[in-house]
């Protein structure tokens, strides 16, 4: 918790600083962006640390359905890098190379997706 309320601050404290650079020099205030942005993307990285240990841990209860939590920690990646990377084209002024990495984002995820919906198609038709 005192984690998250550190991370909040920082960006805080980033938005104001760069607020104050961008009537001066716009440019510095895309740059304070990405590196408040960087350094939250590494908090967030050793939180990804902490998810993958229990992940693990996971892994041990599930028989042979391993794959499928690798899949959700792959789109879980996926989701957040396009995030973050669209975060930064917006705040750069660039919303039409955001919108194209969302819509890559979102087709990357559909078709991670499509193991897990074969093998409910497979067990549905094991039934008949």
């Amino acid at each position: 918790m005192t984690e998250l309320i550190k991370i909040a601050f920082l960006g805080i404290a980033g938005v104001l600083l760069a607020l104050q650079f961008k009537g001066v020099k716009p440019e510095y205030a895309t740059y304070i962006g990405m590196a408040v942005g960087i350094l939250i993307f590494y908090f967030c990285m050793r939180q990804v640390e902490f998810l993958t240990t229990q992940f693990s841990r996971l892994r041990e209860y599930l028989n042979g359905a391993e794959a499928y939590l690798s899949i959700l920690l792959k789109v879980i990646g996926i989701t957040y890098i396009c995030e973050f990377s669209s975060g930064i084209c917006k705040d750069a002024g660039y919303q039409a190379v955001a919108a194209q990495i969302e819509v890559l984002g979102k087709l990357t995820v559909m078709f991670s997706g499509l193991p897990i919906l074969f093998a409910v198609i497979e067990q549905i038709r094991s039934f008949m």
